[in-house]
């Protein structure tokens, strides 16, 4: 019996599932870790960590009807064969666990609970570790819809699970007047993280107009905000090109992340501050090399979904019938973009549309692309370089050469892909 088997069989015997914490537990135990190294892991105190480790023990003991422990956890669980009887239960349970699940609209952000998240190895595992490491910090970049904050949401969760703060600005949420000035724009930054910490709030304390608003921005966080923690604080930055409208802001804002990090090579009590900055394009403000935070830290960039995850993806929607040269004809389509995959499912495990009146449809008025295609015009619309630029890519069959800046531009809402320098569409339907 392996631990996933452990879990599951647990999850389907108890009256709720098993807490983030015993999990943690369940599985450091089962790697033969100490509780000191899970400790030292999680940010949990080992005392507190053996409490609930006692009472995990006994579920166990409990269920199996043996006295298992630390110890011999999984000395005593993994040669165990399942019995029919173990394995109806699992089969039913993972059953219940997909029956249960409810396919929404493909339009936000995938909830943590969902069968239908797809990782894109090594992305995930590469950012649950990069987190865990003093003064970190991971840079998510993708174009528009590609699963940024999705992914954001679940290294929030694992810092959680570790027993860490979170706290997650999303620059959508900040009022025009907020960007009238960089020390306006500090003091509401501030103020939200202080609300998020549930600490109370002493920028009037700490804010000096001698020094001036980066330098005590700085001061709040290291001589309050980090002190007043005892476990990291796991900083989340979404929609951070919404900064790039406001360069006086970005010029220097920006470089104080930089600074941040740099910091935390130094000074051991800004190793706590651990950041994630999710963005959707380059920025194209004159920030020197050394003052840039987009050339630092650990680089995400979320790749289209391949055609085995397209597959797999088609089976969580519980379409048996869709087969390989359906997924291939699907990929020829919109490529392997995240949303535009979700949206042809979504409405297929509907039962709206055949397969073929979809492929057929997609790029039409009539299709299911229809609003999607239409918010991106009329953002080309709005500007006539972006326009002019990508009526070009999509008229060209081969490569085609276009200024940087707008391809950027093109690149952040998803449109184009650029290799050695020439861009192409992103995908046939967009052409």
């Amino acid at each position: 019996m392996n631990l996933d088997e452990v879990i599951q069989i647990l999850n389907a015997n108890l009256p709720s599932p098993l807490s983030h914490l015993q999990e943690f537990i369940l599985r450091s135990s089962w790697e033969g870790k100490t509780y000191i190294m899970m400790s030292n892991e999680a940010y949990y105190g080992a005392e507190h960590l053996r409490k609930v480790a006692s009472e995990l023990w006994s579920l166990l003991s409990n269920y199996w009807q043996e006295p298992i422990s630390k110890t011999n956890l999984r000395q005593y669980l993994e040669p165990i064969t399942l019995t029919n009887s173990q394995q109806k239960l699992l089969e039913k349970y993972c059953q219940n666990q997909k029956v249960n699940m409810y396919i929404e609209f493909p339009s936000s952000v995938i909830p943590l609970n969902s069968y239908l998240y797809i990782e894109r190895p090594p992305i995930e595992d590469l950012a649950y570790s990069e987190i865990t490491q003093p003064g970190s910090i991971i840079r998510i970049r993708a174009p528009q819809k590609m699963g940024k904050s999705s992914l954001m949401l679940r290294i929030l969760d694992r810092s959680k699970y570790l027993g860490y703060h979170v706290v997650n600005i999303d620059f959508r949420q900040a009022e025009k007047p907020t960007f009238s000035s960089i020390d306006k724009f500090l003091r509401w930054f501030c103020a939200n993280i202080t609300k998020q910490l549930s600490i109370e709030s002493m920028l009037d304390k700490y804010w000096d107009e001698i020094f001036g608003s980066q330098i005590s921005c700085t001061t709040y966080f290291q001589d309050y905000l980090l002190e007043q923690v005892e476990t990291p604080v796991v900083l989340a930055l979404n929609e951070v090109n919404r900064l790039f409208n406001y360069p006086e802001i970005a010029e220097d804002f920006l470089p104080l992340l930089r600074c941040w990090y740099e910091k935390a090579k130094q000074e051991e009590i800004w190793q706590k501050l651990r950041m994630i900055v999710v963005y959707s394009t380059e920025i194209y403000i004159p920030l020197k090399i050394y003052q840039s935070p987009f050339n630092i830290g650990l680089p995400l960039r979320l790749p289209p979904f391949t055609l085995e995850q397209i597959q797999d993806l088609v089976q969580r929607h519980r379409l048996s019938w869709l087969q390989e040269t359906h997924c291939q004809q699907l990929m020829a389509i919109v490529g392997g973009h995240p949303y535009l995959v979700q949206l042809a499912l979504y409405y297929l495990h509907r039962g709206e549309l055949r397969f073929k009146q979809l492929l057929e449809e997609a790029p039409t008025e009539a299709g299911i692309y229809n609003n999607h295609l239409r918010k991106l015009l009329a953002i080309l619309e709005q500007e006539e370089k972006l326009k002019a630029a990508f009526k070009k890519v999509v008229t060209t069959q081969d490569g085609v050469d276009i200024d940087p800046i707008i391809a950027h531009e093109l690149d952040s809402m998803g449109l184009i892909t650029i290799s050695k320098d020439l861009v192409r569409p992103s995908c046939e339907l967009y052409r």
